[in-house]
């Protein structure tokens, strides 16, 4: 098992409401509380009923129980679940050394879908999240849940994917019995989303 490469570690967890952003910061806080570290999460929403922001703070440490708001600029990884979103808080939480784990599946809001706005070109949004990040992994999470008959399963892809990174202590065996207590009727397929999330970051 690895240990933290800084203490405390600071992840951004970025989406809109509706993906399932505070379901995911509790399975990798409740992974990381099995292993010993000590762990605060902070959420804050948009307008989360209608598709608006929401994002998870995390603040990971070994020896200290920080506040759960990551102050701006000091993320040393951000795990985005909407691209616009990643971008937008790479904007505020990023810095020369944040590494950055995109799902490219762009989530509309109710703007954009009414012709009342106009989403951000997505090449240019990728090129720009990969600018201003130290590395960056697009994970095609929702594409790849879909393929396995179930694309509730996007976001444990995305927590296979960043552990497979290598940037947080945890391995598969401390995501097992997290994933087993959270989705008992269904682990084997969580279980097999979880590896392909590993698989996808390490290609």
């Amino acid at each position: 098992m690895k240990t933290l490469t800084k203490d405390p570690f600071n992840i951004i967890i970025a989406g809109v409401g509706g993906q399932g952003n505070v379901v995911l910061s509790q399975l990798i806080g409740n992974a990381l509380v099995n292993e010993g570290y000590l762990v605060t999460i902070g959420e804050t929403y948009g307008a989360s009923q209608r598709g608006g922001p929401v994002m998870s703070h995390m603040r990971i440490s070994k020896e200290i129980v920080y506040s759960p708001l990551i102050e701006e600029g000091t993320a040393d990884i951000i795990l985005g679940m909407e691209p616009s979103e990643t971008l937008r808080m790479l904007g505020r939480f990023g810095n020369p050394a944040v590494k950055t784990i995109v799902n490219p599946r762009p989530i509309y809001s109710v703007d954009v879908a009414g012709g009342e706005a106009e989403y951000p070109d997505f090449d240019k949004l990728l090129e720009a999240i990969r600018g201003l990040s130290a590395k960056t992994w697009i994970v095609n999470a929702t594409e790849e849940a879909e393929k396995m008959g179930s694309p509730i399963v996007a976001n444990t892809i995305l927590v296979g994917a960043l552990v497979g990174s290598g940037t947080i202590p945890l391995d598969r065996k401390s995501m097992e019995p997290v994933l087993e207590d959270r989705f008992p009727k269904a682990l084997a397929l969580n279980l097999k989303a979880f590896d392909r999330g590993m698989a996808l970051i390490n290609q």
